[in-house]
Order: C-alpha cells, then sequence, then structure tokens
C-alpha cells in the first residue's frame, strides 16, 4: 500500500482479502474433511495396516500443504526496501505449493479409485508395457508443464507476450538468454518462463494425443479406454 497501492479503497481492499481469506478457509474444510473421518474410521478399526500408512501420509501431505501455503504467502509480505515492483509472492514457493497440490490431489483419487475399482488383471504384454511407459512419462509432463505455469503466474509471465505461436515478431525472442548465469533465465525471466510454458504445453497434447492413437491399438477394457479418451478431451480443453 506505501509503496503502490495508496488509491486503494477498503472495498477494493476488502475484495483482496476476502478471496484470500475464503481459500484459507476452504483449506481448512479439506483438511477436516481428511482427518475426522481418518480418526473415526482408524478408531473403529476399519483401516488394513497398508491403509493405515496411506492415510497418514495424506493426512501429513494435507499439513504440509498448509505449511506451504503460509511459507508462499509470507514471501510476498517480506519487506524489500530497494525495490517498488508489485508486490508479488515468490515463484519458486507458488510452484512448490501448486505442485504439492497436485500431489495431494492424485495420491487422494487414486487411493479412491483403489478402494472402489477392483484393478484388472490383464496379460503383461510388450505393449501394455510399453503404454503403461508412456503414460507414466506423459504424467511427468504434464505435471512439469502445471509447474512452470505457476513460474509464469508468479512473474506474471503471461504479460510480457500476447502473440501464438509467434512471440512478437519472432518465433525465438531476443531475451530469451538474458541473464546471467544461464540457468537463471529457465526460472527467474519472465520470458524464458513464457517460452519454456508454451513448449512443455506443446509438448503435454502431442503427447496426450499419441498416448490415446497408440491405446487404440491394444485391446484394453473398457474402463481404460474412456479414461484415456477423457484424458484427449481434457488435454484438448485445456
Amino acid at each position: 500500500f506505501h509503496s503502490l497501492n495508496r488509491d486503494m479503497t477498503l472495498t477494493e481492499f476488502k475484495f483482496i482479502w476476502y478471496m484470500e481469506y475464503s481459500h484459507r478457509m476452504w483449506g481448512r474444510v479439506v483438511g477436516l474433511a481428511y482427518i475426522l473421518p481418518a480418526a473415526y474410521f482408524w478408531r473403529k478399526g476399519w483401516l488394513s495396516r497398508p491403509m493405515k500408512g496411506c492415510v497418514l501420509a495424506l493426512c501429513g501431505l494435507v499439513c504440509f500443504q498448509g505449511l506451504l501455503g503460509w511459507y508462499m504467502v509470507k514471501s510476498g509480505l517480506e519487506e524489500k526496501p530497494d525495490s517498488y515492483d508489485i508486490p508479488r509472492v515468490s515463484q519458486y514457493r507458488l510452484a512448490a505449493h501448486l505442485g504439492s497440490a497436485l500431489v495431494l490431489y492424485s495420491a487422494s483419487l487414486w487411493t479412491g479409485l483403489s478402494l472402489l475399482l477392483p484393478r484388472h488383471r490383464l496379460p503383461e504384454t510388450h505393449q501394455l508395457l510399453r503404454l503403461r511407459q508412456f503414460a507414466h512419462g506423459t504424467t511427468a509432463l504434464v505435471f512439469l508443464t502445471a509447474l512452470s505455469g505457476a513460474f509464469v503466474a508468479g512473474l506474471d509471465a503471461g504479460l510480457v507476450y500476447n502473440s501464438f505461436p509467434k512471440m512478437g515478431e519472432r518465433w525465438i525472442p531476443d531475451d530469451l538468454l538474458a541473464f546471467s548465469p544461464m540457468l537463471k533465465n529457465i526460472f527467474e525471466n519472465p520470458t524464458t518462463v513464457q517460452f519454456d510454458h508454451r513448449i512443455l504445453g506443446i509438448a503435454s497434447i502431442t503427447a496426450v494425443t499419441a498416448l490415446y492413437l497408440y491405446s487404440r491399438r491394444i485391446p484394453l477394457p473398457r474402463r481404460t479406454r474412456m479414461a484415456v479418451t477423457s484424458l484427449l478431451a481434457v488435454a484438448c480443453m485445456q
């Protein structure tokens, strides 16, 4: 407020305050939705030994996610006496917060589906092993693309270039490697961060499409086919 937003009204402040407050309250509700039923099921003796370890890991991830959120917000409130730039949270902490949320969500979904749906017993053919490896690689690529999006958000890198597929008048912008050392560009140069996110996004949609086409050549259960088709549809929408 002192450095940049002296004209902010109380109504405008309340808007961003309630956004943050709602996010925190929702996070606490999520935490209670994990911990209270887990404690109840544990006390009733309904959890097997492996499931107890899984439940502890998920509850630990929930608490860790909240801690990371506090650590991220804290970076946006630190005094920077030499800078009068727009106050923003650390892109590193934002990526960590988003990444842990994705891990928590994926682990929760995987655990739930494992309990609700019986696992298919399929013959371990060469094609099926290749498909599984391809799916794992695509998962890693999509996860990396999402993390790169956190760096775009943290640096406001989406505001640097607003044309596609070119960035301005060029395919490869002049300031792509403007920072030194070179590795610093990947995490702190807004142009490079946006460029990387574009490349990773294109690579992700290409990988998902290839995964879908490859899956069509293999006899798969209906549920698996629906999952792969849904993945392609969501990737195209994204």
